[in-house]
């Protein structure tokens, strides 16, 4: 029979070890947690991080400005383009007919106002010869009315003299008339500056703009995606071709909870890291603006909150990250890959509102030769079928 005295000897030294083991866990638990508080206030609470990012970029929409048949086509998708690269022809046959029909139209218009100026000179011609006609017939008239009252001329002799009096008084009035109108089409203009040179002078330009426009160039460098065109195409002018996109200028968007946004501020430095490279990979980007609203503020289908059936859901708010272009050309990323973004919010100083994303507005080069080109030749025209001499664009307000 067992000694109940020495089984309860035995068992104590197992509850000093149990004890033991209980008090370490105890300190063990205690330290993670003062380490966790002492981490979250010294470092973690300064950074907000999602995986909810993906990369956008601006997708340039190339279409055809003027409707034609497509020649050639010089791309395709995902190759690389150049800004001014040709990327498509369109046949010019129409373009080139227009340009010669409006060239054409230009000599003829030159060619009639220079007859309203010449026929100016030949109303004051008639008008003057008509007055010394009419002063002529005036005098013979006196001298008839003197004689008259002695029976030196017959009634009928002297009717005929205040008939011709009268019937030269109706010609100069209406060559001054004529005259009148006449000054009225080119008064204060030379054939140059002519309103009707003028006009023909634009419809050659809109000719030859239109004939450069068969030619569609690439507006900026970047990659060529969702091609939609094939050689042979008759295409209608702002028919969607392809797209081009800049991937040198992407950027992040990072949909961060809207808990999170508060100490969020224009400026903060961003850590992102993309799954395509993995964390060996760090772009490092800065805050360059938060979106106006959340993603469902925007939907198509907004939610109505007055329907009955809303649950209040935390809502993301994009935050645009902008990432340095030399990490950018080291690493590219391609559009929509997903990214895991960390903002340091330490400096809280930083604008809520952005006033400025880009440093340079975007725009289009348009080159100066083509329109130098076209100036050129109206100048030639001007002077091909008129008298004046050819004289500079900022001068004759022709160009």
């Amino acid at each position: 029979m067992n000694n109940p005295s020495s089984t309860t000897d035995n068992n104590l030294p197992n509850n000093g070890k149990r004890n033991q083991r209980l008090l370490i866990l105890a300190a063990l638990v205690a330290i993670s947690i003062v380490a966790y508080t002492a981490y979250y206030f010294l470092h973690s609470r300064f950074f907000e991080e999602t995986d909810d990012a993906y990369v956008a970029s601006d997708v340039v929409q190339i279409t055809s400005e003027v409707a034609g048949t497509i020649t050639a086509v010089h791309v395709d998708n995902t190759q690389q383009v150049e800004r001014g690269q040709l990327l498509i022809e369109l046949d010019k046959s129409d373009a080139e007919i227009a340009v010669a029909s409006a060239e054409a139209e230009l000599a003829r218009t030159v060619r009639s106002v220079r007859g309203l100026f010449s026929k100016s000179s030949g109303l004051r011609s008639v008008i003057n010869a008509r007055k010394i006609a009419l002063h002529s017939a005036n005098e013979d008239l006196q001298r008839r009315l003197k004689v008259a009252a002695e029976g030196g001329v017959s009634a009928e002799e002297l009717q005929h003299s205040r008939d011709q009096v009268a019937q030269l008084e109706a010609s100069l009035a209406t060559s001054t008339e004529e005259l009148e109108t006449n000054n009225a089409q080119v008064e204060n203009t030379t054939v140059t500056n002519h309103p009707q040179v003028l006009a023909a002078a634009a419809n050659l330009r809109q000719a030859a703009l239109a004939l450069k426009r068969t030619r569609i160039t690439a507006p900026v460098s970047g990659a060529v995606a969702r091609r939609n065109v094939e050689l042979g195409t008759r295409i209608a002018a702002g028919t969607p071709l392809f797209a081009v996109v800049p991937m040198e200028n992407a950027w992040v968007d990072a949909n961060f909870k809207e808990v999170q946004l508060e100490h969020m501020r224009v400026g903060q430095p961003v850590e992102v890291h993309s799954d395509l490279y993995g964390k060996d990979v760090k772009y490092h980007g800065k805050i360059a603006g938060l979106g106006a609203g959340s993603g469902s503020a925007f939907a198509l289908l907004p939610p109505q909150n007055a329907s009955g059936n809303w649950i209040k859901i935390v809502q993301r708010v994009p935050v645009r990250i902008a990432l340095d272009p030399k990490e950018l050309a080291k690493y590219p990323l391609r559009l929509g890959l997903s990214m895991k973004a960390e903002v340091d919010i330490h400096d809280t100083s930083g604008s809520l509102v952005a006033t400025q994303l880009r440093a340079a507005p975007q725009q289009v080069t348009i080159s100066a030769d083509q329109g130098a080109m076209i100036d050129q030749k109206i100048v030639e025209i001007i002077k091909r079928n008129s008298h004046e001499l050819a004289v500079k664009p900022a001068e004759s307000g022709v160009l």
